[in-house]
This record gives C-alpha cells, sequence and structure tokens, in this order.
C-alpha cells in the first residue's frame, strides 16, 4: 500500500510542476505588457522600464521561469504585481469559500445521486423514468441559470436563505452553512445528472453478475446485499465521474460566485486574469491542479481499498 501511495503522490508532483510550467508559458505568449498596465498609460518609456526591470520582466524568459519555479519548491509564490500583496494570502481568502461551496455541492451530488441511482437501478418504473427526466434537466440546464432560480425564489421572494456574501465557518458555523447551501445545490445539479446515470448503470450490471444470485440463494439480506457487495463493486465508475465532476465544479464556480456574490477563486481568477497580474493567476492555477491532484490521489486510495487488484496493476 505505501508503494501504492507514493506511486500517485510522484504521479501528482509531476502533474503540477507540469501544468505550472505550461501556464507559465502560455501566459508569456499574450502578448500583453504588465509594466505598461501597471504604471498606466500615461507613464513615460523610463517609467516603464524600471518597472519591467523592478518585476524583472526585463530577464530572459527561462529566467524569470527559474526564478518563479525555485520559489514555488520552496512554498513561495510571489506577490501580486498590482497590491503587492502575497499570493499565499490571496489564496487564503479565496480558497474557503471555494471550497465551502465545491466540497458541499461534491458531497450532496455523491449522497443524492447514489440514492437516485440504486434506487433506479432495484424499483425502476416510474423512479427510473424521474432519473431520465432529472439526467435530461440536470445536462440542458446550465449552472448559471440554477443559480439564479434560487437565488430569485428562495433567497429573494421567499427569504428563506441569504442570496448574497459568505460567512467563515469560524465566526458563525449555521451562518456559514446557510450562506453555501444555495451555490452548493447550484453546483450539485448537474453533476447528480451524471453521476446517478452511472450509478444505475453500474449498478444494473453488478445485480446481472452470477455471484449476486447466489448471495441472494444463500438468504443474504437485500440490503446488505445492496450496500454492502452490489454497490461496492459498483462504485468505481461512479468515483470516476465524481472526481471529474469536482474538476467541472471548481470551473462553474466562477459563475455561480459572480451570482451570489461569492469573493471565490473564480471571481480572483477573472480579476487578476483580467489584470495580467500574473503571480496570482499562477498562483490560481497551482493550486487548483494541487486539489485537483489530491482528489484523484484520494479516488486512487478509493479503488485501491474497493478493488486490490488495482494496488499492484
Amino acid at each position: 500500500m505505501l508503494t501504492f501511495i507514493l506511486r500517485r503522490l510522484g504521479a501528482a508532483v509531476v502533474l503540477v510542476v507540469a501544468i505550472a510550467t505550461l501556464t507559465f508559458f502560455l501566459l508569456h505568449l499574450t502578448g500583453g505588457n504588465p509594466a505598461r498596465s501597471i504604471v498606466g498609460q500615461s507613464a513615460t518609456a523610463a517609467q516603464e522600464a524600471q518597472k519591467a526591470a523592478e518585476l524583472g520582466l526585463d530577464r530572459p524568459l527561462l529566467a524569470q521561469y527559474w526564478t518563479w519555479l525555485s520559489g514555488l519548491l520552496r512554498g513561495d509564490l510571489g506577490a501580486s504585481w498590482f497590491t503587492g500583496q502575497p499570493v499565499w494570502q490571496t489564496l487564503s481568502n479565496a480558497l474557503p469559500v471555494t471550497l465551502s461551496i465545491v466540497v458541499a455541492g461534491l458531497l450532496l451530488s455523491a449522497v443524492v445521486s447514489v440514492l437516485l441511482g440504486v434506487a433506479a437501478a432495484v424499483r425502476g418504473g416510474w423512479i427510473d423514468r424521474v432519473l431520465q427526466v432529472v439526467a435530461v434537466v440536470g445536462f440542458a440546464v446550465p449552472g448559471f441559470l440554477v443559480a439564479l432560480v434560487l437565488a430569485l425564489f428562495v433567497a429573494v421572494r421567499w427569504g428563506l436563505l441569504p442570496a448574497t456574501g459568505y460567512v467563515r465557518f469560524g465566526e458563525d458555523p449555521g451562518a456559514w452553512a446557510q450562506s453555501i447551501i444555495l451555490p452548493a445545490v447550484a453546483l450539485a445539479v448537474g453533476a447528480i445528472a451524471a453521476t446517478a446515470q452511472q450509478v444505475r448503470g453500474s449498478m444494473l450490471d453488478v445485480l446481472r453478475r452470477d455471484y449476486v444470485r447466489t448471495l441472494r440463494a444463500r438468504g443474504i439480506s437485500e440490503r446488505s446485499l445492496l450496500f454492502k457487495h452490489a454497490l461496492r463493486n459498483a462504485a468505481p465508475p461512479a468515483l470516476t465521474v465524481l472526481s471529474l465532476q469536482f474538476i467541472g465544479l471548481i470551473g462553474g464556480a466562477v459563475v455561480v460566485e459572480r451570482v451570489f456574490g461569492l469573493s471565490g477563486i473564480g471571481t480572483a481568477a477573472m480579476s487578476t486574469a483580467s489584470q495580467g497580474d500574473q503571480p496570482v493567476v499562477l498562483g490560481i492555477v497551482v493550486t487548483t491542479v494541487v486539489l485537483i491532484a489530491l482528489v484523484n490521489v484520494v479516488i486512487d486510495l478509493a479503488y485501491g481499498w474497493l478493488n486490490p487488484k488495482v494496488r499492484v496493476a
């Protein structure tokens, strides 16, 4: 198991460095002039050159990359070119917001998807038809529209939950939960549509296998058969979909955060990318890739727990 974990962590580190490197060089292909953006259009050429030298933009590209990569390996993401604020401070303010709604949306989609998928596979009938409708609607309706509807009706008209803003967990756990419910539901709708269908298909496939009929013939209870044996064998495909949904939820958070007035990673990414604030953009990309890599490692470990053959594959 230790070798299995080390292999996955090693692959995750390589992935993070590769994507961070690619992002660094792609940012330099945009043709922007950060020094001019910082000093303003009315500044002189001498002021622009001074700012470029201050930021290290007058150095060769490979030298800039090595300086940035060396800092990254030391855990130093640099500082914003526009505000001077350390990148880690920007991330520490924005990351909890995004993680709160993404993780809540992922957990909600996992629970609802398992319940719907298992019920549709076992019961069939109207439950299966409802799942098909939910899947079609979930795929067809964009997340920002779901967010707008929830904000308009649940928050504004009915006043059940706050329409905007985020409360930190440490300040008030109850208010924190209320502030993330609507964004999490808006994110989860599309994920439920995809994952529930996968759970249903996997369960139908497992329930047709010979060992299931053998377990039934031995008199094992239906609940134990479904949740202890069948669901465990049907879980790996659903876990793959959930890991992909995590990436999709982070992307969807960009729009959902705007709708609900949340200052998360998505909002920070849009504002800093439009400015050309390279250190912050790179910090956000690296942080996002690290999160995705960690989720993939967790999914791989779950595979290894569900199917020991994966550990030696």
